[in-house]
């Protein structure tokens, strides 16, 4: 038996804000209800939501247009690292999400670990593109430059 609730944040593989959706309630007991990320569905709190679903809307659209210019600026932006490396190309290493958080920094953009989409290390020599989540809808992708230390 599953209970309703009402999402307060974006939820990965849950939903979005203010979706209604059903989940087990151990999940929403442990997880959704003490961190604030949602309430349990009531006609009151359908309600309450759908009025806080208007002022979010607002809200979502004035960061979608952030997010949008930062992408813009991002999207232009190219970042190289230097790693040691061996034959064929290969690093002895690799370059991670720190790394490519540590060197965008650098350069006066303030983005999180989490946002930037890495399928895995990065662990050869060449330009690879990264992609980096600023929104739900919005993607941009930077080059990094990984070459031979010398």
């Amino acid at each position: 038996m599953n209970v309703q609730v009402i999402l307060r944040e974006d939820v990965a593989h849950v939903g979005h804000i203010g979706d209604l959706v059903s989940v087990k309630p151990g999940f929403a007991r442990n997880f959704l209800l003490p961190r604030g990320l949602a309430v349990v569905a009531s006609d009151r709190q359908k309600n309450r939501v759908e009025h806080e679903k208007k002022v979010l809307e607002s809200r979502l659209a004035k960061l979608r247009k952030g997010a949008d210019e930062l992408k813009n600026k991002l999207d232009a932006v190219t970042i190289s690292i230097a790693k040691a490396a061996g034959e064929n190309e290969k690093l002895f290493g690799s370059v991670t999400a720190m790394d490519v958080e540590a060197l965008l920094k650098d350069k006066g953009f303030e983005v999180s670990r989490k946002q930037i989409q890495l399928a895995d290390h990065i662990k050869a020599l060449g330009t690879h593109e990264v992609g980096i989540k600023l929104h739900r809808d919005v993607t941009a992708t930077i080059k990094v430059v990984v070459t031979a230390k010398a």
